[in-house]
């Protein structure tokens, strides 16, 4: 792993403006503080389950029980909580275990992801009962800023438009709605088609022809309906026969 910090003696000098370019995964256990250095984008990558590397993420081979100061770890404690005294061997447990310190830059952009999906959520969700529409995301966005929410960047948001919904229907018209529509295709399209399906809604009912034509009847959230369409616009190029069901 690259970077170090000297591992003898005890002389360990604070963080510098070098490694002020990385953040920390931070862990307790049993009252007692540790704490790695991690490349913050690399680090989110693998707090998100993603495919990478330990060495990409961890800066330093070593454990602190506070870096700003350059505090290591002593190495009685790490055997005790970690069952070794190898500082990169605890480095990897405290990054599988621990804390990420976000960086404000990536607190700020999982934020504003996390607002998008929340939006998009009650979108697709939700209409104005006054037209049986969705609401615009630029219109749910300001109804949001008016209302003072505040999007948590890690809690679904399936789970938080819930919330949010009930902040919103004092400015925002809001109605739940579903809409059941027949979806017929031709063969060249159907696996596709059936999988998009499957995808926006709940399937109700598939007729499968001889020559493998599917007719389908699936129920949607109404504000979900422009997006089915888009898709399977795209999809089929543009073949499929949609119709509502009464």
């Amino acid at each position: 792993m690259s970077g170090s910090f000297g591992r003898g003696g005890g002389d360990f000098k604070p963080r510098t403006k070098e490694s002020s370019k990385f953040t920390t995964v931070k862990l307790t256990i049993a009252g007692e503080h540790f704490e790695i250095l991690v490349n913050p984008d690399a680090a989110l990558s693998f707090k998100q389950g993603r495919d990478v590397e330990a060495s990409q993420v961890i800066a330093v081979d070593e454990v602190y029980s506070d870096s700003n100061k350059g505090l290591r770890a002593g190495s009685e404690r790490l055997k005790l909580h970690f069952g070794t005294d190898d500082h990169a061997k605890a480095a990897l447990e405290v990054l599988k275990r621990g804390e990420l310190n976000l960086t404000q830059e990536q607190r700020k952009r999982l934020t504003d992801e996390k607002r998008k999906a929340v939006i998009a959520t009650i979108s697709k969700n939700f209409v104005d009962p006054r037209t049986s529409l969705p609401h615009p995301p630029t219109r749910i966005e300001q109804a949001m800023q008016e209302a003072r929410v505040a999007v948590d960047p890690f809690q679904d948001a399936n789970e938080q438009a819930k919330s949010v919904i009930e902040m919103l229907r004092t400015i925002l018209p809001l109605k739940s709605e579903k809409v059941k529509l027949q979806v017929r295709v031709a063969a060249q399209y159907s696996g596709q088609t059936i999988g998009v399906l499957k995808n926006f809604g709940e399937i109700l009912k598939e007729d499968w022809g001889a020559d493998g034509t599917l007719s389908a009847i699936v129920e949607i959230p109404a504000g979900g309906q422009p997006g089915l369409l888009d898709r399977l616009g795209s999809t089929t190029r543009g073949a499929a026969q949609v119709s509502v069901v009464k």
